[in-house]
């Protein structure tokens, strides 16, 4: 930390301390940046013109990376993030552009050694038995090395900043600040504020020039989610870590989008790109803590199957009341209720709570039920941006920067993921984990967004407790006793009577169910002339009920029995989790419900008995 003392915070008012009395140079690099992106366009639309433009993509997409490369680190990410959505650029700029991830001009290596040395005030002999005499990859805010330790002869990857770095990203943010302030002032098209979007995305950045910082931001991710096997995150040598000079555990691997040097390994690319899914999900939405820039060249599948996780300069954190509401928000578009959507936009911190949603829900219900033709899980999670986008530039909504970094890190994931499968979709992937956290979390917002799901218009619909099970079952670590813990204690609760009247009303509907299905199968499997004697004339069979209702009943009967197949088939499955359900209902709330429950089944059978003896 004593080296990381004198690393640069980014600071608006510094940079206009800075930059606003230094005209000339603003002037010149506005011109460089309008004169390089303002030639490529006009040779776009040259092109065009001409009909060769699908003949020049190659050729074009060639250009836009080396003038990416010439506009310096700003521009690098820029054409990082473009590298990895194939639904938005065509696969010569894909190519062209993913080589910016690690193939970047380097700078001289007597200048990179000269600053370990620096920085770590010791010799480089005494450090690294030996070291790479030029950078194994270049990226777009320094270069890496390979070397191995001295005292251990532990092999490392040591990352080294570039010269000059903070004064060329300062200027560039400089310049895209006051564009910024420009948008918000006079494009009142654009509701969102932009600044503060570029503001985060700065302050991200200059974040990434602390290496110190970015070791810690390490260390905490390899404590929260390197739990699970199939992930990997370097381990950080901090004596020999500084703001400038970055030493890491050398992890051997392929890019990501690197399909067939994957595949040569026996490895299959969706595997692991459900493994960054997985992992993404619980950054976002359990611990809150997420890597905000997920490229492939800081994804790596390793020999072994593992997924590495590289670069940690630019992470983010989701707030927790944001996290649920996330979840509770999915529930809501599966549900189609655009009232409890528009309102999930002040969890989300989008609106402020004097705004009126009224207005908004007839534009989700005219964007959703075009969209929803199709079940969510099918949905391109492209599509659901653009069309939510489409809706947040109408109203006054704030999109968050938290927000705006997720958007990004699951748009990269999906991009990947197209690589190998154009048909991926990444909601569908993302189902199984919404399904484990409704099911099993106890937290209170989750528990009234599944009764949401559960319910409908006082009638409990099975089939999706049944798909929940089924979706929830695929996720690792799915426990059936996690899943019927807390809702005993919710239908128990001081608060839960609403809910205790659903489940009676519920519990009778099955039971009777079970009894008739009981009977019905007992009739079918009797010998036609016993069948004769008990029909006594009667089309539907030996109960005064319809043939359709009689359907509904065995359907229901069978719906519960898969549901219990599907708890028992867990693998943390064990009768002894019943035990607790026993104590739980030997309480008297439960003895009263239970009673409730008998009354309720007892009218219902009687009911049923008196039209059978009417009948006769």
């Amino acid at each position: 930390m004593a080296r990381a003392s004198n690393a640069s915070v980014y600071s608006p008012q510094l940079l206009v301390g800075k930059y606003g009395s230094r005209p000339v140079k603003v002037i010149r690099r506005t011109l460089k940046i309008l004169i390089a992106l303002g030639s490529f366009g006009l040779k776009l639309l040259v092109d065009q013109r001409n009909g060769v433009l699908n003949q020049n993509k190659r050729l074009r997409a060639a250009e836009l990376r080396r003038i990416f490369t010439r506009l310096g680190p700003t521009f690098v990410k820029l054409g990082q993030g473009l590298s990895t959505r194939p639904d938005v650029c065509p696969p010569e700029y894909l190519e062209e552009l993913s080589e910016l991830q690690d193939a970047l001009p380097t700078f001289p290596d007597t200048e990179a050694f000269s600053c370990i040395e620096r920085e770590l005030e010791l010799p480089l002999d005494s450090v690294f038995s030996s070291i790479s005499p030029s950078p194994i990859a270049a990226a777009s805010l320094g270069q890496v090395y390979k070397a191995q330790l001295k005292y251990s002869g532990q092999v490392v990857a040591v990352k080294v900043q570039r010269p000059g770095i903070e004064e060329a990203i300062g200027l560039d943010f400089y310049l895209i600040r006051g564009l910024g302030i420009f948008i918000n002032k006079y494009v009142d098209v654009i509701t969102t504020d932009v600044v503060a979007l570029i503001d985060e995305f700065a302050r991200r950045v200059y974040q990434e020039l602390n290496y110190v910082q970015e070791g810690r931001n390490a260390r905490r991710f390899k404590k929260l989610y390197a739990d699970k096997e199939e992930v990997l995150v370097p381990d950080i040598f901090w004596d020999y870590t500084s703001g400038k000079v970055l030493t890491m555990e050398w992890v051997d691997g392929v890019k990501l989008n690197e399909q067939d040097a994957i595949e040569r390994q026996g490895l299959k690319v969706l595997d692991l790109v459900n493994t960054g899914i997985q992992c993404s999900l619980r950054q976002l939405l359990e611990y809150g803590y997420f890597h905000a820039d997920p490229h492939p060249g800081n994804l790596l599948a390793t020999p072994e199957g593992k997924l590495a996780f590289l670069d940690f300069g630019m992470m983010s954190e989701t707030p927790e009341e944001a996290r649920f509401a996330i979840i509770g928000h999915v529930v809501h578009m599966v549900n189609r209720d655009y009232e409890a959507m528009a309102r999930d936009y002040y969890a989300l911190d989008f609106l402020s709570p004097d705004v009126d949603v009224s207005p908004i829900v007839p534009a989700l219900r005219d964007f959703f039920d075009d969209a929803l033709n199709s079940t969510v899980s099918e949905l391109n999670f492209k599509t659901l941006v653009d069309g939510l986008g489409a809706v947040l530039y109408q109203y006054p909504f704030n999109v968050p920067a938290y927000y705006a970094l997720i958007l990004r890190s699951l748009t990269v994931l999906e991009g990947l993921a197209l690589y190998a499968d154009p048909n991926f979709k990444v909601l569908a992937a993302s189902y199984p984990y919404f399904a484990k956290r409704l099911l099993t979390d106890p937290n209170p917002y989750l528990r009234d967004a599944l009764i949401e799901l559960l319910f409908k218009d006082g009638k409990f619909r099975w089939n999706r407790l049944e798909n929940l099970l089924v979706q929830g079952k695929k996720d690792r670590d799915f426990s059936a006793k996690d899943a019927l813990q807390p809702v005993l204690k919710l239908l128990l609760g001081s608060d839960g009577e609403e809910l205790r009247t659903l489940v009676i009303k519920e519990a009778v509907r099955v039971t009777e169910a079970f009894i008739w299905g009981t009977v019905i199968d007992t009739y079918n499997s009797m010998p036609n002339f016993m069948r004769a004697l008990v029909v006594n004339g009667n089309a539907t069979g030996p109960l005064v009920m319809s043939i359709a209702e009689q359907e509904s009943m065995i359907e229901l009967r069978d719906q519960v029995f898969r549901i219990w197949g599907l708890l028992r088939s867990s693998e943390s499955f064990d009768p002894a989790l019943l035990q607790p359900i026993l104590q739980v209902l030997q309480q008297p709330e439960a003895r009263n419900l239970g009673g409730r429950v008998i009354g309720g089944i007892t009218q219902r059978l009687a009911a049923r008995l008196l039209q059978q003896v009417l009948r006769v």
